[in-house]
């Protein structure tokens, strides 16, 4: 072991460096500067805030999100209401909790996140990641009915944005308008560049919803349809019988979310690249589209569109289309960012290598949960010097696979909507997303843990604030949400004006309750962390060391940029360490119990400190 640690430190202390002077070829190679500066925040429209309203979901703007009928006298559910209680016309239904949970609405809308911005700005956020508004039915909005369009609840008018959206030809770009929804978002964005807060949006160029208006269309003409090779289809129906035979692919198996086509030149095995492309047809739409919020007034000047997408389950479209998709948005805007999901090569043991997606001609930087695996099991182990020297192999074993252009823009994040809480995740001792909910595990810790995950989450977020990548925040962690896996990660926020109903939980046969509040001392580490970073550009860019053999009982590494060297120590173990520091250390930043007595420094359990001049 300590033969690989010794290698892992001479590999490390080079895989970190400051950014190249860019060459003329470099704009479409290149990760944007402003990546590796901002403090990523992730907005679920749907469940951020609802700021109107007059235009909540109704039973048919979420028509054919389900397989489940929606009870007639089915109503929005108050912010407020306890998560895991039925409403009445859930209790009505006859069916189970986890099914009706997925027919509720609360309202979040585009009025809510611009009521929000203050709350954004005071948190120290410079870019948002918003997960789908393109209109759909779901709650998640990754069953698109129309790319081009903003989903019709989150604007000022369901009807007129419907009776816009009816008039148009939607494969004819140039019949499109602008609906309520469509305004309002163009409005947020601009509201979020004068505060200097990047966008960036999210879509799934593999599948789309059934309620899409091609896939509609093919529905009801069959041979027909003109968009009859848009989708995977296996069988069109034969008109000659009385039997329905028509049949297509849906993304992972889901008939509800039916795959576009794609044109495969080598072979497509889950979790890994494949070679080809998609038809014309459907890539003509899409640069379309992604015109449409990149330059939306049209102007040639992209400064009022989105900066950047995240694009879901990367890994199931050709690297063809990705490179198309990159030179386009390129030659759109030189500076547009670009981060794929690139997640499981093999649930949930392998993560996927996501380095084949980041050399230069396709995303610029991944969601970095490659990352968060290994720093979560640091900090929910015992922190012994070999679970520090197993995370520095592991992390050593990632990050040399990628071009030092790519590293620090990296999105590192700790949660999502698609994996449990970080509070929670850190509460808990499973395989990371493994039974990670209540359903597929009894003894998993779903309600408010105790005082032990705070400190680990405060601990593994000055990490992740120093760490190389930029931060990234799920909506409503900095609150102290807790939640296990979806839905039960998709809560409403916390906001602190609102008063919650107690969520009630059976613990070991003994009924508990924990009332949902707003966490005013998490909120406030956060945002002293976001402004602590921010203000370090050795944070940013700097190259990073690991102090393997300095510290071998900490997580203990430095960032360096010209004349700024700075040293992270943190104790990633329940039990308090001593450590000797032969220079006298200036604190920047700490969390936790840190005792000084002489050249002693005792760090109590999951402490950490920054300082400047020691060693």
């Amino acid at each position: 072991m300590k033969h690989w640690v010794f290698l892992s430190f001479i590999a490390i202390a080079f895989w970190s460096c400051n950014s190249k002077p860019k060459t003329e070829n470099d704009t479409l190679k290149n990760t944007p500067e402003w990546a590796s500066k901002v403090i990523w925040y992730q907005i679920f429209p749907e469940r951020f805030s609802n700021g109107d309203a007059s235009n909540d979901p109704t039973r048919e703007t979420m028509y054919g999100a389900l397989y489940d009928s929606i009870p007639a006298s089915w109503s929005i559910t108050p912010w407020n209401f306890e998560w895991y209680k039925q409403e009445d016309w859930a209790k009505a239904s006859g069916k189970e909790f986890y099914t009706t949970i997925q027919m509720r609405r609360y309202g979040g809308d585009i009025q809510g996140i611009i009521n929000k911005i203050p709350y954004l700005k005071s948190l120290g956020i410079t870019a948002v990641y918003l997960n789908p508004m393109n209109d759909a039915p779901s709650l998640h909005k990754y069953d698109a009915r129309n790319f081009h369009h903003i989903d019709v609840t989150f604007g000022k008018s369901i009807k007129r944005d419907m009776d816009v959206i009816a008039k148009e030809n939607p494969a004819d770009p140039s019949t499109w308008k602008f609906t309520s929804a469509d305004s309002m978002f163009v409005q947020l964005v601009s509201l979020l560049h004068k505060e200097g807060i990047k966008v960036v949006l999210d879509y799934s160029w593999n599948h789309t919803g059934t309620q899409f208006w091609a896939f509609k269309d093919i529905i009801k003409n069959q041979q027909k349809s003109p968009y009859k090779d848009w989708y995977e289809i296996k069988k069109l129906d034969d008109p000659n019988t009385p039997e329905n035979e028509f049949s297509y692919e849906g993304w992972a198996g889901v008939r509800s979310l039916p795959e576009l086509k794609k044109i495969r030149e080598t072979v497509k095995n889950s979790g890994h690249p494949f070679e080809g492309n998609m038809p014309q047809f459907i890539k003509d739409h899409v640069f379309a589209v992604s015109k449409r919020w990149m330059d939306p007034n049209n102007d040639g000047n992209p400064a009022d569109g989105i900066d950047g997408m995240r694009l879901d389950v990367a890994e199931q479209v050709p690297l063809g289309f990705w490179r198309d998709f990159r030179k386009y948005v390129r030659s759109v805007n030189p500076e547009f960012y670009l981060v794929g999901e690139n997640w499981w090569t093999k649930w949930p043991d392998t993560l996927m290598d996501a380095e084949p997606w980041m050399r230069g001609d396709v995303f610029d930087a991944v969601m970095h949960y490659q990352w968060f695996k290994p720093a979560r099991y640091l900090f929910i182990g015992n922190g012994a010097k070999e679970d520090i020297a197993e995370f520095y192999h592991s992390i050593d074993s990632i990050y040399t696979r990628y071009r030092d252009e790519v590293k620090n823009g990296l999105m590192n994040l700790g949660a999502s909507h698609d994996s449990e809480r970080m509070l929670t995740a850190l509460a808990n001792n499973n395989r990371y997303k493994f039974n990670s909910t209540p359903r597929g595990n009894p003894n998993y810790i779903c309600w408010q843990p105790d005082s032990i995950a705070y400190q680990r989450m405060k601990a593994l977020t000055l990490h992740q604030y120093t760490f190389v990548g930029a931060p990234h925040i799920f909506n409503g962690d900095e609150m102290g949400m807790w939640g296990s896996d979806d839905p039960d990660n998709r809560k409403p926020l916390w906001w602190p004006e609102l008063q919650f109903d107690s969520e009630h939980y059976t613990i070991g046969g003994v009924k508990k309750s924990f009332t949902p509040q707003f966490q005013k001392d998490l909120f406030t580490h956060y945002s002293l962390l976001a402004a602590f970073r921010s203000s370090h550009a050795s944070l940013q860019i700097g190259k990073l060391d690991f102090l393997v053999t300095e510290f071998p009982d900490l997580l203990a590494y430095t960032r360096t940029i010209k004349d700024e060297t700075l040293q992270i120590l943190i104790n990633p173990s329940p039990r308090a360490k001593t450590i000797v520091l032969a220079k006298e250390a200036n604190i920047l930043f700490k969390t936790g119990s840190i005792v000084k007595n002489g050249k002693n420094w005792v760090l109590g359990p999951y402490a950490g400190f920054v300082s400047s001049g020691a060693k």
